[in-house]
């Protein structure tokens, strides 16, 4: 078999990649909806790819590894590695999962960070009506995760929240940052007072907390959270966009409380994972399939943590329902320091009627069966597809 094409389009909001073989198999693989911008420099892998042989997954990352980075450089090798796996499967007639050494769980555990409902302010009693909507979604989430603090508005809507002025940039992901005031501190704690009011222990809470915290404040942070039996408190020090890691700030955070601290979603490969686990830096990692170089890459360092006591909880918001896909063929092959990986859902809604392999309820009680399907097991449709293909990639499916 010999990839002989490869394409990638624009539908709707997400980059997908096409790669075309011989036989007539297709693979795809789908970027984080906010990326529209990556279409050339996904294109740009094209002449590296032609010719190989895509079963050989590994051998044609080689290829092109190097070419990626940290968030979002890294999406363009990651969902060319997801189609090589979607092709391999499809070739083999057998769900991804077998090929990654088999399935260790029938069901996958998601957390709740994708269906959002509009907050009328960032006041306690705002998060805890919030927190009220998610648990009550169809879904029933076991685990939900609220952005709060820096990865919020709550920066910008209260008032001396921090010592400097927000960040200008018009990108997501700008870097906002500095030392936190008192008033701003104990106002935090309070929304997750609140928060821990209506959840009780009936689900898992997390925080989505920034980047954006001194080192500092995050020492203060986490020993007041320490009463609230959080599941994790993730990217206070970095993540999102930022292109670093920070081990070594990071393990003076872990060391002064037992809140477990969460990063990863930035993070582009396995060896910039290193001193994350090897120094005991965080409690738990969350590289994205979607950026850290692919579904293999992810579970190379699920198994790294594994041996290091160190829990896994994949990021995964915006990677779509072809992204929906990866993240379950993954996670039913981690080790048992698997938490639960971050629910995506299809955006715009129309992307629920062109594709196949998906059950009418997704979710259920807060897992999502494992599918056995070839290839990825979600596939897209070009009939239907097709109508929201833009001028320039109407021959995308041809």
């Amino acid at each position: 078999m010999k990839i002989v094409d490869f394409k990638c389009a624009v539908i709707g909001k997400s980059p997908i990649v096409r790669i075309v073989t011989d036989e007539g198999i297709s693979g795809y693989g789908q970027a984080e909806t906010w990326k529209p911008y990556l279409k050339t420099h996904i294109l740009a892998l094209r002449d590296a790819l032609i010719g190989e042989d895509p079963t050989n997954v590994e051998r044609v990352m080689l290829k092109i590894r190097q070419r990626g980075g940290f968030k979002p450089w890294g999406s363009a090798v990651s969902v060319v590695e997801m189609a090589l796996w979607d092709i391999a499967g499809k070739a083999a007639n057998i769900p991804v999962y077998k090929l990654l050494g088999g399935k260790v769980r029938d069901k996958v555990r998601v957390y709740n960070g994708a269906i959002r409902f509009p907050l009328a302010d960032h006041r306690p009693e705002d998060l805890a009506d919030d927190l009220k909507k998610m648990m009550a979604l169809p879904e029933g989430f076991t685990i939900i995760k609220q952005p709060i603090g820096f990865h919020s508005p709550m920066k910008r809507a209260v008032k001396d929240f921090y010592y400097h002025e927000p960040n200008a940039s018009p990108f997501h992901g700008a870097l906002d940052r500095g030392p936190i005031t008192e008033k701003g501190l104990r106002h935090f704690v309070d929304c997750v007072a609140a928060m821990k009011e209506v959840s009780g222990d009936r689900i898992g809470l997390a925080l989505d907390c920034g980047p954006g915290w001194m080192l500092p404040d995050a020492i203060r942070l986490v020993r007041m959270l320490e009463p609230y039996n959080l599941l994790w408190v993730e990217d206070l020090l970095s993540g999102d966009y930022t292109p670093w890691v920070n081990a070594g700030v990071y393990r003076e955070l872990s060391r002064m409380s037992t809140t477990p601290i969460h990063t990863g979603e930035q993070i582009y490969l396995r060896q910039n994972f290193k001193e994350l686990i090897e120094g005991q830096a965080v409690n738990v990692v969350g590289p994205d399939p979607a950026d850290v170089g692919g579904i293999a890459e992810l579970k190379w360092i699920a198994e790294y943590a594994d041996l290091h006591s160190i829990l896994m909880a994949p990021h995964g918001t915006a990677n779509g329902l072809l992204g929906l896909a990866a993240l379950i063929q993954v996670s039913a092959t981690v080790p048992n320091n698997f938490i639960a990986f971050e629910y995506t859902t299809g955006d715009p809604e129309w992307w629920y009627d062109i594709v196949e392999g998906l059950p009418q309820q997704i979710v259920k009680d807060g897992f999502i069966d494992v599918i056995d399907r070839p290839g990825m097991g979600v596939d897209l449709v070009p009939e239907k597809a097709k109508r929201y293909l833009a001028e320039d990639d109407k021959a995308f499916f041809d």
